[in-house]
Parts: structure tokens; C-alpha cells; sequence
């Protein structure tokens, strides 16, 4: 089942938004191994630059497309879909298609891919004069 950018904008939450994202990888677990430069090219490409953008503008700069949730330092654009080799070696047009790709946080992509909660964003908590209730 291949997961789409407007199946996770049916969903309101950041939270709802990550439980399908999530991945359950395990650190360490390879990836591209020794073919790594292939990615790294694919990720320096002049296409590769234009779709990022364009899902940074989509998204509003928000992790994972939620309002309230603006990113503030490195934007990461998260493949839906674990990208592999042999779909940047063949050109697979999901590779670049913004219905495949969201932003991310650092800190969110790796909650995705290694499924550690504990690395999520919390929501600002506004405080206001006279407030007592401690953080």
C-alpha cells in the first residue's frame, strides 16, 4: 500500500499525522549501504531542489503540514514512502512527487524512522499573567 500526502492531510492532529508515518525502523538498520552516494547525488540534484521547495511552500514550513507546528531551524523532506535504490536509479517520478513527501523536523524524521515518541515536538504551552500551573 503505497501511503499519499492527501490521505495525511485527512488526518487533524500532529499526532494522528506521525502514527501513520511512523516506520518502526531500528537504528543501524541499512539503508543504501555502499551505494549511499547514489542518494546523496540524487539529494544535490537540481530536481531534487525544486520539489523540496515546493513542499516547503505547500506546507507552510510546518512539521508535517500542521499549523501551530512551525519549523524554525533545518527543514528535512521526508519521503512517505521509504525511497530505495532502485527507484532513483530508474527514475521513479514518486521520488520527487510532492504527494509523496512532507516536511520534517530533524527531530521528527527520526521519531518516524526509529519510532522514539520521546523525540517529538511538545505544543507551546501560552502562559499568561497570574498563571500558576507549572510547566
Amino acid at each position: 500500500m503505497r501511503r499519499t500526502y492527501s490521505e495525511i492531510r485527512r488526518l487533524e492532529t500532529f499526532e494522528e499525522r506521525y502514527h501513520y508515518l511512523k516506520l518502526r525502523g531500528e537504528v543501524g538498520e541499512s539503508t543504501f549501504g555502499y551505494d549511499r552516494h547514489v542518494n546523496q547525488q540524487f539529494y544535490r540534484s537540481r530536481e531534487w531542489r525544486q520539489a523540496r521547495n515546493q513542499v516547503i511552500a505547500r506546507d507552510n514550513g510546518c512539521d508535517l503540514g500542521v499549523e501551530g507546528y512551525e519549523i524554525h531551524d533545518q527543514i528535512i523532506i521526508h519521503h512517505i514512502n521509504p525511497m530505495t535504490l532502485k527507484e532513483i536509479i530508474h527514475g521513479d517520478y514518486t521520488t520527487l512527487d510532492p504527494r509523496y513527501l512532507i516536511s520534517t523536523t530533524h527531530r521528527t524524521h527520526n521519531a518516524i524512522h526509529y519510532g522514539d515518541e520521546k523525540l517529538l515536538a511538545r505544543p507551546f504551552v501560552k502562559r499568561h499573567p497570574g498563571d500558576t500551573n507549572l510547566w
